[in-house]
C-alpha cells in the first residue's frame, strides 16, 4: 500500500521576522513606564531625543501620566526641562563638535542628510526663533534644529526661550489632556497630536503674519 504524499510532506516553518529596530526601541522606551525607575527613564530619553535618539518621549509620557493622571503635569515638567537642557547640548555639539562627528549623524542618525540641513540654515535667515519654535513643537525633528543651531551659531539666548516655549507648549499640552480627561482623551491624542500641533503651529505663523503686516 502506498503511502500518501501528503503523510511524508514536511510541515513548512513559517520565518518570523523581527520587528523594525525602530519599533523594537519603541517598545524598549514604553516598557519603562512598568518599572519604578519611570521618571528617570523619561527625563534621559527627553535629553537623549533631542540630540541623537530616534524615538521623542511623548509615548512614554503619555504612558507615565495615564498611569498617573494626578501627577501628568510633573511628567510633563520633567519632560520639558530634560528636553530643553538635551537641546542646549545638541547646541554644544553643533557649535564645538560638529566638524569631528558630522560624518556619523549624515551616516547613522535619523533626520540628518546634507539637504536638510541646508533647508534649516535658510529657515535660520529668515527667522530663527520661529524655526526653532516650529521644531520644539511639531514632530518636525527638534534634534537637527538644535545641532544646526550651533553649527549657524544662532543667538543661544533666542535659541533656549524658543526651546522652552516650544517643548513646554508640546509637553504640557498632551499631560494636561491627561490629567483633565483620563483614559477617554489618550487614543485621540495618539491619533490627532501631529494634525493638531501643525494646525497651531499654522496659527502661530498667521499670527506673526498680522502683527508684522497688519499693526
Amino acid at each position: 500500500m502506498g503511502i500518501s504524499s501528503t503523510a511524508t510532506r514536511k510541515p513548512v516553518k513559517k520565518e518570523i521576522k523581527k520587528p523594525h529596530l525602530i519599533r523594537r526601541l519603541y517598545d524598549w522606551v514604553l516598557h519603562w513606564a512598568h518599572t519604578p525607575y519611570g521618571t528617570p527613564a523619561l527625563a534621559l530619553l527627553a535629553t537623549a531625543e533631542s540630540s541623537f535618539f530616534p524615538i521623542p518621549p511623548d509615548p512614554l509620557l503619555m504612558a507615565l501620566a495615564m498611569s498617573r493622571p494626578d501627577r501628568s503635569l510633573f511628567y510633563a515638567l520633567v519632560c520639558s526641562l530634560s528636553s530643553v537642557i538635551g537641546g542646549a547640548i545638541g547646541y554644544l555639539i553643533g557649535w564645538q563638535l560638529w566638524s569631528v562627528i558630522s560624518d556619523f549623524f549624515f551616516t547613522h542618525v535619523p533626520g540628518f542628510t546634507h539637504e536638510v540641513f541646508n533647508l534649516v540654515a535658510q529657515k535660520y535667515n529668515e527667522n530663527a526663533f520661529l524655526a526653532v519654535f516650529t521644531a520644539a513643537f511639531t514632530p518636525i525633528p527638534y534634534k537637527v534644529f538644535t545641532i544646526a543651531a550651533g553649527v549657524f551659531q544662532i543667538s543661544f539666548l533666542e535659541f533656549m526661550i524658543a526651546s522652552v516655549v516650544g517643548r513646554s507648549m508640546r509637553f504640557f499640552l498632551v499631560a494636561g489632556l491627561i490629567w483633565k480627561f483620563g483614559a477617554s482623551i489618550k487614543a485621540t491624542i495618539d491619533k490627532y497630536f501631529d494634525w493638531v500641533a501643525i494646525g497651531f503651529t499654522v496659527l502661530l505663523i498667521l499670527g506673526f503674519v498680522v502683527i508684522k503686516y497688519a499693526l
